[in-house]
């Protein structure tokens, strides 16, 4: 989340293109049933079952492989975004059994890292694909990860070839942590390869300071300056500094902090979502993800107010007798949306061309799980309730939102993966979120399951 009209780039934008209200509700939903007991102890193994399901997909097309971001019927194909896949990678170490999958796809974002097609300096594109399909045109895309020619297999269909600061980063906290977990040291040289590419490309010295949000598909810098982007920042560059003992790393962990703090609105409790120019700070929307990854990053009592913020001020509660839901009856689901816009959106006009209305209420769910972890994190009276009621919620979405979804064609397991939405959402940054099973989603809930802080260095 950055404070701009969101750039093309956006890893977050396009989810859902092309499809209508009817495939929406068929797919993305779920038909309506009473809720079935079952095991809280299972829920995450359930949800691991998923990311395995996601990142086997494509057995034919060798074993140098991602993870699909969300279930075919998204619409965005075989597409691995680089973020999701981080997450994907912290999930799987804060999971049982899970260090190997981990493994695996660290090295694939290294050999992404070292076979890009056009650039050798560091950089992960906003996201691959990782297996065939046809595109909407008509047009086949044989390849999987690898390309006949060696390379990467840029996700260029959608344009998601630009290079954002905070995907990076997310790349360079999973690396360093399979860095610290394993010792191997081709982790530790690729993340720094990325720090070092970010304090190349993002460094800026205007008046809010801090690191710009990163490239465009051609490689020209974009002028935004982003809350999310330099707290992420906080937590790669810390994990750097106390793996390599360079003293630069904790400089530069200080400079993006410094640009997190100028961010706070001490009146209200919470974090603005950044600069447009590097000079005037964005006030509005205000987004969730500010509020809670700061807490994750920073681990700041005199900035801890941001997690109640969000958690009354991005409150929803999402039932079947919504302006556009897509809950069945009788299932509620509570959490947070995703910025104070989208407790506003129009419910009477498409989210985007080709998608549907949105919901006010819809539960944006990987917001959810940051908060959840966020609040166990913190650890006030009355926290840990707060949290079990969230991931109760979570849970109850794994069982029952996202029937009859697909990854590369392969049914998944029963009752596993986390919808991104438990209805259409507008962001308020130009992009919506949808029922679709999302392994970001998936990932967050099993960070928070386990209370694994990924920005904690």
């Amino acid at each position: 989340m950055t404070g701009r009209p969101r750039p093309p780039l956006s890893r977050r934008t396009l989810i859902g293109t092309g499809l209508g209200v009817a495939v929406l509700t068929a797919a993305g939903s779920g038909t309506a049933r009473a809720a079935q007991p079952t095991s809280a102890a299972s829920a995450p193994r359930r949800a691991q079952a998923f990311l395995a399901v996601a990142m086997d997909a494509y057995p034919d097309h060798g074993t140098i492989r991602l993870t699909q971001s969300y279930t075919d019927q998204a619409g965005l194909f075989s597409t691995a975004f680089t973020y999701d896949n981080a997450l994907a990678i912290l999930a799987h170490l804060a999971c049982p059994a899970g260090e190997s999958r981990a493994v695996a796809l660290g090295d694939a974002l290294l050999y992404a890292q070292a076979h890009d097609p056009v650039y050798d300096d560091g950089r992960l594109r906003q996201a691959y694909n990782v297996g065939p399909y046809t595109f909407y045109d008509g047009s086949p895309q044989p390849d999987g990860f690898v390309k006949a020619d060696g390379t990467a297999n840029v996700g260029t269909q959608f344009g998601f070839t630009g290079t954002a600061v905070g995907d990076m980063a997310w790349a360079g906290i999973a690396l360093s942590a399979l860095a610290g977990r394993t010792g191997e040291r081709r982790f530790l040289t690729g993340a720094v390869r990325i720090g070092e590419w970010i304090e190349r490309v993002g460094r800026t010295d205007e008046p809010l300071g801090g690191y710009k949000f990163g490239v465009n598909g051609a490689d020209e810098k974009l002028p935004f300056t982003s809350t999310e982007h330099n707290t992420d920042l906080v937590g790669l560059f810390g994990r750097l500094a106390r793996l390599t003992g360079d003293k630069v790393w904790r400089e530069r962990r200080a400079r993006a902090r410094a640009f997190v703090e100028k961010m706070w609105e001490p009146s209200g409790g919470f974090f603005y979502t950044g600069s447009n120019d590097g000079v005037t700070i964005n006030k509005s929307p205000i987004p969730e993800d500010t509020q809670t990854w700061t807490h994750l990053a920073l681990a700041s009592p005199a900035h801890s107010r941001s997690l109640d913020w969000a958690a009354t001020e991005l409150a929803v509660l999402d039932t079947a007798d919504r302006p556009n839901s897509t809950v069945p009856s009788g299932q509620p689901y509570e959490g947070v949306t995703f910025s104070s816009a989208s407790l506003s959106a129009n419910e009477g006009a498409p989210i985007a061309d080709g998608q549907p209305r949105p919901d006010r209420n819809g539960v944006w769910f990987e917001g959810t799980a940051h908060l959840a972890l966020a609040l166990r994190d913190r650890g006030h009276s009355g926290d840990e309730k707060r949290a079990r009621r969230l991931l109760g919620s979570i849970e109850r979405a794994q069982d029952l939102l996202g029937d009859a979804q697909t990854v590369g064609g392969t049914a998944l397991p029963a009752r596993s993966g986390v919808v991104s939405a438990s209805s259409p959402l507008d962001t308020g940054f130009g992009f919506g979120y949808y029922p679709y099973r999302h392994t970001g989603a998936t990932a967050w809930y099993l960070l928070a399951a386990s209370r694994a802080n990924p920005l904690r260095a």
